[in-house]
């Protein structure tokens, strides 16, 4: 073989070689700019707290006992922790929840037969780290203004904590009308001394059980709920140690995909409702339109996602895989509600671009945003003697 074809064989090779190798711009490892990380946020050490409704131990303590004392409930069966129960990340396993009638917990819950009462219209939200809903990539809310419920339809936890006892489905059932079964569970809280006792040292006076304290206690219960220091919250404050690179890849796959124009700020969530097509649950007697009847819903935390399967507002996926699929689906034009029409879509289906590539390393980046340290302990007896979380057993 000649000189010249040898110099010319080796040359091509360096070539090759030198093509494969990064730049001296290029790192084997990718870090995110801080600019890019503007859209997220650590969460905050501190719960947010009407000025009305300070959190104390005592508080907390009674709180505690009436989320687990099927007291509230129109039959006495039903807990507001039947439905949001620590084995389930404060949420519930199944698609959407059987409250009144019902007896079993998770998926051996079921009807008591006969039955005439539907399922809960909505998947059961978590109530961890409820006590920072509104807080947003933009700056706090008054905890005495933040939004509740899949549809925005109550402002604060000291409102939405009465709002279950008031529904027909969830707690109320056929014992009482609306419009009385808070006086009537007020007057059956009275007649137990217990409660007599523990309302009174929680928030003082002669008439301290009513209305306005049972919603006060349950929502210092809930401020107690909380996990803000999962690793991702850790990397936020700044140990870059706490996630690893898989886990950052995935972060910048979340950011370039376009999932942060709604699940942004601490929570993972802008707070507000949003057209997705999301399909109905067929449990349902009558298709969900949701908030303002244009098929809208409040964009849901990220947070513990790990422990609050199924999701979205009719339960209808069931992993996080198949939530990044259907996102993937809608920003290729798929619409899974054949009740939305493409012209209600949310504007902001437009700016997302979810590659299948990015599904896994997105999910493995969800995955730093849990955080298992809060409180799961049960009471072992409640005041009213019944059952402790309502007919689960």
């Amino acid at each position: 073989m000649s000189r010249q074809i040898i110099s010319f064989i080796l040359a091509f090779i360096l070539f090759v070689w030198s093509c494969s190798q990064p730049t001296t711009t290029e790192t084997k490892t990718s870090k995110p700019q801080p600019d890019a990380l503007n859209v997220l946020a650590a969460l905050p050490f501190e719960v947010p707290v009407p000025k009305d409704n300070p959190i104390t131990n005592e508080k907390a303590a009674l709180g505690k006992l009436l989320f687990f004392d099927p007291i509230l409930s129109g039959k006495k069966d039903v807990a507001c922790a039947t439905c949001h129960h620590p084995d389930f990340g404060f949420a519930e396993s199944l698609e959407i929840s059987i409250g009144a009638n019902g007896k079993g917990l998770g998926s051996k819950r079921d009807f008591v037969s006969p039955n005439d009462i539907p399922f809960v219209k909505r998947n059961s939200q978590t109530i961890i780290n409820t006590a920072f809903n509104g807080l947003t990539k933009d700056g706090g809310i008054e905890a005495s203004e933040a939004p509740m419920f899949w549809d925005l339809r109550a402002k604060s936890l000291e409102n939405q904590s009465l709002e279950p006892i008031k529904a027909f489905e969830e707690m109320r059932g056929h014992a009482f009308k609306e419009a009385e079964i808070l006086d009537k569970i007020i007057d059956r809280i009275k007649q137990i001394d217990e409660y007599q006792r523990l309302f009174k040292r929680a928030f003082g006076g002669k008439n301290a059980i009513n209305k306005q304290n049972l919603g006060k206690a349950i929502a210092t219960y809930e401020r107690t709920i909380v996990s803000n220091n999962s690793r991702f919250d850790q990397y936020m404050r700044g140990d870059e140690t706490a996630l690893s690179q898989n886990e950052i890849d995935g972060m910048m796959a979340f950011l370039k995909s376009g999932c942060s124009k709604c699940h942004n700020g601490p929570m993972f969530s802008d707070f507000k409702t949003h057209t997705l097509g999301v399909a109905d649950n067929e449990k349902l007697s009558s298709s969900d339109d949701g908030f303002e009847k244009k098929y809208a819903f409040r964009t849901a935390s990220l947070r513990n996602l790990r422990f609050t399967s199924p999701y979205m507002h009719s339960g209808k996926l069931k992993t996080l895989q198949n939530v990044l699929e259907f996102y993937e689906d809608l920003s290729g034009g798929q619409i899974k509600n054949p009740k939305v029409k493409p012209h209600q879509l949310d504007q902001l289906i437009d700016e997302l671009k979810l590659d299948f590539r990015d599904i896994s390393p997105i999910v493995e980046f969800l995955g730093t945003l849990n955080d298992e340290k809060y409180d799961r302990s049960i009471p072992e007896k409640i005041p009213s003697g019944l059952k402790v979380g309502g007919n689960i057993q």
